[in-house]
């Protein structure tokens, strides 16, 4: 993730009327969490880079859904593909996602292009931000795709158990996911909400001393069957900050012959853990667990 930048000249737009209406322009906005740039994508005319408070938070090809061009969603919709294989001319499978953190909402996009008889879910926390997205990019229309404002681990809580397939975590303050997001009994409440063979994976964005990581690795370890983890190898190492995707499922993750490969052979190259790496990795770290109430 980016570091914060400098806002363009003339400030911030205050709101819907600073330009949105009919298409994205380029800018920084007001936003309830703070501020939102967009910016054009110097090599793509139909590309455009969105920064939540100086940080890189989603990139969007208006004339391409399936393109992703930021590394760690390549790597969840591998893993998701490795569960759901969409193969030529078979289009009707039925994904209900669950996507906490919506920013430009270019996972729901994939996922509606990919999967056409999907019901993709956004929980965004941000109205404001929610209202420009929707201006900006033309997104597809409910019940393919639906933006709900409101915060990720109530509407988690008050979801039906079994009634998603997929959940996927993109979650974050600044540069780390708010720990209520991150704990044994929030993962819970996840799991409760998959349905039987259900995938739920999460984005944890970590420092060098991968403390987080491995402590996210404990948990959702703790309330999973089984685990799989998705990085860089420079990440693994501790050479970097930069991103882990976590998932755990109650059947096994990535038994496809062809998913390391498909990693491996990315712009940037990644390794694939399976479960038996992932509980050795966050073997010594504390599960997270909720504070203490009162």
């Amino acid at each position: 993730m980016a570091a914060a930048t400098e806002e363009p000249a003339g400030g911030p737009a205050a709101g819907p009327a600073g330009g949105t209406t009919g298409g994205p322009v380029a800018g920084t906005y007001e936003i309830d969490t703070g501020r939102a740039e967009l910016i054009p994508d110097g090599d793509n005319p139909d590309g455009w880079l969105l920064k939540l408070n100086g940080v890189q938070s989603s990139h969007v090809d208006l004339g391409d859904p399936l393109r992703l061009d930021f590394e760690y969603m390549r790597w969840i919709i591998a893993l998701v593909r490795s569960r759901w294989p969409v193969p030529a001319g078979r289009l009707d499978e039925k994904l209900r996602a669950l996507h906490l953190g919506g920013a430009a909402c270019s996972m729901a996009r994939y996922l509606v292009a990919a999967y056409p008889q999907s019901r993709n879910v956004v929980i965004e926390i941000d109205a404001k931000l929610a209202d420009y997205v929707r201006s900006w990019f033309d997104l597809p229309r409910a019940p393919l795709l639906k933006i709900r404002v409101g915060e990720a681990r109530e509407v988690i809580e008050s979801l039906s158990d079994g009634s998603r397939e997929l959940i996927i975590r993109d979650v974050f303050a600044g540069a780390f996911t708010p720990k209520p997001l991150t704990t044994a009994e929030f993962t819970a409440a996840a799991r409760r909400v998959l349905a039987p063979g259900g995938m739920y994976i999460v984005n944890c964005g970590d420092s060098p001393a991968l403390s987080t990581a491995r402590r996210e690795a404990a948990t959702i370890g703790s309330v999973f069957r089984h685990t799989a983890i998705v990085a860089d190898p420079a990440m693994l190492k501790g050479r970097r900050y930069g991103n882990i995707i976590i998932a755990g499922s109650d059947l096994p993750l990535g038994q496809s012959p062809s998913l390391p490969r498909e990693l491996l052979a990315g712009a940037m190259p990644a390794q694939l853990w399976d479960d038996s790496a992932v509980r050795g990795f966050g073997r010594t770290a504390q599960v997270l667990m909720d504070e203490p109430k009162g």
